[in-house]
């Protein structure tokens, strides 16, 4: 006979009824919890009573049946049914099911190949698009100053080049004989906005604008960070000790990003000169997301495991896919269930094989840094905190003005960096 236990589940056995979706999750989670518990019987199945007093009787041979009060009364599938079924899937599915065949898309190459050899003029034309309905400042007192959209793109096509801003001056040259800018200014002059903390948030700006041409494309996106070395140091021990002497460790800046999984265009994204944890910038990456793309899944590795992210994807109509941390519990020991978590978990624990194949798309974030790594550099050429940040950052504006061109030659979109003019996928 089976032991009678108090089963403790996302939803207690004095909720009001949910339906049959609250049904199949309180069977997920008795498969997940009682398995061990659910034993073959000459009947059918025995299940544990959610409430401790004693066990259920389920069977499935001749339409679902369950001795359960809830199935007397509506003669419909409970939730012990639901934990059968679940658990005879998921053998089912070990001892039968063979592995996913991958599936491989060939690549549009003379679409690709199109789009690279014309990618470098029309990095020229999409940028100075891009910058230029960036509000100029108001004048004060002083030096007439010179347009930002003309600095900014001069920034822009410092990192696209990987050039120094010295070596760069011939591109501003040629800009200027093309009226791409104003007039040719001073090479310190675009070094000295890369410095200019203001200009951080018009660069996250810039790449949420630059996503747009693809806001019908995504639906699905993954987040993730990685580091971009300086070529100025730290002295380590001075930092740490505040010794003179001592070992020297290599600056670099963290950048943040979510990225859509089918193109790898970045929808927002913000850098940091010093360590940072990821967990804290998914709600508002996926905010900001959300409002110019429709999002359906997010997926993210261990670092992003929390309730208040899976709540903030859920909250905008998408589906969480980040792992769970080792001990992590369906319900906690104490404090109310969150269904959300509990629901997450479940399909983690008993369906890993679904849960992974949404999970995997996350590598794609890997693949946009691989891809901005491999075409600017892993290295910034900026020495301070917030030039090294807004460096980090025009790297995110020039990668997704990058995909987009592809976009233009293998999707044939036509790149309007306007909200009114672009529609979210369907």
């Amino acid at each position: 006979m089976v032991e009678a236990r108090l089963i403790q589940t996302a939803l207690g056995p004095n909720d009001p009824d949910d339906g049959d979706t609250g049904r199949q999750m309180r069977g997920l989670a008795i498969a997940a919890l009682e398995q061990d518990y659910i034993r073959p019987d000459k009947f059918g199945y025995k299940v544990p009573s959610q409430s401790g007093n004693g066990v259920y009787l389920v069977n499935l041979d001749d339409g679902p049946y369950c001795t359960c009060p809830d199935f007397e009364k509506r003669g419909l599938a409970c939730k012990h049914v639901y934990a059968v079924e679940t658990l005879l899937h998921q053998s089912e599915q070990l001892d039968t099911e063979p592995p996913p065949a991958v599936r491989v898309t060939a690549q549009p190459w003379a679409a690709y190949n199109a789009s690279q050899v014309h990618e470098a003029e029309l990095f020229e034309t999409l940028l100075r698009e891009l910058v230029s309905e960036v509000p100029q400042p108001p004048q004060t007192n002083g030096r007439p100053r010179l347009p930002i959209a003309d600095m900014l793109y001069a920034m822009g096509m410092k990192v696209y080049t990987g050039f120094s801003t010295r070596r760069a001056m011939s591109g501003v040259r040629e800009a200027a004989a093309k009226g791409r800018v104003g007039k040719e200014h001073c090479y310190s002059t675009t070094a000295r906005y890369f410095e200019r903390e203001d200009l951080t948030p018009v660069l996250r700006e810039l790449i949420q604008r630059s996503a747009l041409p693809l806001s019908g494309v995504e639906t699905i996106f993954a987040i993730d960070s990685s580091g971009f070395a300086s070529t100025a140091y730290n002295r380590w021990f001075e930092h740490k000790w505040g010794h003179v002497e001592g070992k020297k460790a290599v600056k670099w800046a963290k950048l943040h990003i979510m990225c859509g999984v089918t193109s790898n265009i970045i929808t927002a994204a913000d850098a940091t000169a010093s360590m940072s944890a990821d967990a804290p910038y998914l709600p508002e990456f996926v905010r900001i997301t959300a409002e110019n793309f429709t999002v359906r899944e997010v997926s993210g590795d261990m670092a992003y495991s929390s309730r208040k992210n899976l709540h903030a994807v859920a909250k905008v109509g998408g589906v969480p896919y980040i792992p769970f941390k080792t001990g992590a519990v369906a319900k906690p020991k104490s404090g109310p269930a969150d269904s959300l978590w509990a629901q997450m978990f479940h399909h983690f624990t008993l369906r890993l094989a679904d849960f992974n194949e949404h999970y995997h798309l996350r590598s794609n974030v890997e693949t946009c840094f691989h891809m901005m790594k491999a075409k600017f550099g892993d290295k910034l050429r900026s020495k301070t905190d917030t030039a090294m940040v807004n460096e980090a950052l025009m790297m995110a504006v020039a990668h997704n003005i990058c995909c987009i061109i592809r976009a233009m030659y293998t999707l044939g979109i036509t790149p309007v960096f306007d909200q009114t003019t672009n529609s979210k996928a369907e």
